[in-house]
């Protein structure tokens, strides 16, 4: 097993996140009606997203006994890569007209990048990056090589 496909992200109310992903520029496909969806599905390059109901996820994965939903850091975080220091601050800044909190304002970093991180509408914490000597593959995705 060497790649994710999905990454679901539980939602408490998915049509409000929906539209939160949406100011930010994601492209997402629903499946159900626009004011009742039953899941949505992320159309971005690499890695897909979906948003889906946070309580019928905590019974997907155990319908007799669903895993208690908490608060707080869920040790993960998001990540967005840009291309630019300018992309990272204008990404902060729309993700915070959309309702987003910053959780970190952008800065240079000790590992000699840019980011920042602000959590979405559910509490997911995002990374918006920038490193000089990033490459990107024909997908937009981080090329990562071993040293």
């Amino acid at each position: 097993m060497n790649r994710l496909n999905i990454i679901t992200l539980g939602t408490k109310d998915i049509v409000k996140s929906h539209r939160f992903y949406k100011k930010l520029g994601f492209d997402t496909s629903i499946r159900g009606s626009e004011t009742n969806p039953d899941i949505i599905f992320f159309r971005n390059e690499g890695t897909r997203i979906a948003l889906y109901p946070v309580d019928e996820l905590a019974k997907d994965i155990n319908e007799a006994s669903p895993p208690k939903i908490a608060s707080g850091f869920p040790g993960i975080t998001l990540a967005y890569n840009a291309k630019s220091i300018n992309e990272v601050d204008e990404f902060i800044k729309m993700a915070e007209s959309a309702g987003a909190t910053i959780e970190k304002q952008p800065q240079e970093t000790d590992w000699g990048g840019y980011s920042g991180y602000f959590t979405d509408l559910d509490g997911y914490y995002w990374e918006v990056a920038y490193g000089d000597l990033w490459e990107f593959d024909e997908s937009n995705m981080l090329v990562i090589e071993d040293e």
